[in-house]
């Protein structure tokens, strides 16, 4: 079985060192390429077409949320893996809303990004758990139902199920071939799904996801 193939950027080559020993560990993955600066990350990338990128936020020149804007923009089928020291919503918005697949704080234990990685590269999305619970928290906070009114039973099914598979990370594209209709039944889906619900973004749709269980492991796609 192919290795994961992943490229570290961080501007601390001995972050960079740490996390290569903990990767190259592992049996199913390699790290194939090391950046210190996001825009050396989006000129490599395009280069050596890692699987996954685990992105430091805060760097000189260009920092994580928009090199991994650009990235995605040139890349889009590289998954990125925010890692960073802010454990904090301001930064997860961010970065949530350019399209990263998951956000990770430098404080976590190993095993721990190691199941980070694996989650972004099966399609989930991966979110530091004391977010997930504030997430969740200020969802049901903004959105709570009427005493004998559940959120979910809003959606028709095909619409839940379109949503889902947003949240879980899959293109428009993706989730047309997985149900066999046309991209456009699937944006015409995600339309009346998100207008029933009062979404507005991508980030909207995580919270949801979050708050229904849709993103546990044995809720995958």
């Amino acid at each position: 079985m192919a290795k994961l193939r992943i490229m570290l950027v961080d501007d601390h080559a001995l972050v960079r060192s740490g996390l290569q020993l903990l990767i190259d560990a592992q049996p199913d993955m390699e790290v194939i390429g090391e950046a210190e600066s996001g825009r050396v990350a989006v000129a490599l990338a395009q280069q050596c077409r890692p699987d996954i990128v685990v992105m430091d936020v805060s760097m000189p020149e260009l920092g994580g949320a928009d090199a991994t804007a650009q990235l995605l923009q040139v890349c889009p089928t590289i998954r990125v893996l925010a890692l960073t020291r802010h454990n904090d919503q301001g930064y997860l918005r961010r970065l949530l809303e350019v399209g990263a697949a998951g956000y990770a704080i430098k404080q976590t234990a190993p095993d721990e990004l190691i199941h980070a990685i694996r989650t972004v590269a099966a399609g989930g999305t991966y979110i530091e758990p004391s977010l997930t619970r504030e997430l969740i928290e200020r969802y049901v906070g903004h959105t709570a139902p009427g005493k004998n009114e559940s959120p979910r039973g809003k959606l028709t099914e095909r619409e839940t199920e379109v949503l889902r598979l947003i949240a879980w990370g899959l293109s428009n594209k993706e989730i047309a071939a997985q149900f066999h209709i046309s991209m456009k039944t699937v944006e015409f889906h995600k339309a009346n799904g998100t207008q029933r619900l009062g979404l507005a973004s991508r980030t909207d749709i995580l919270r949801y996801a979050l708050a229904q269980g849709w993103l546990q492991a044995d809720q995958d796609p």
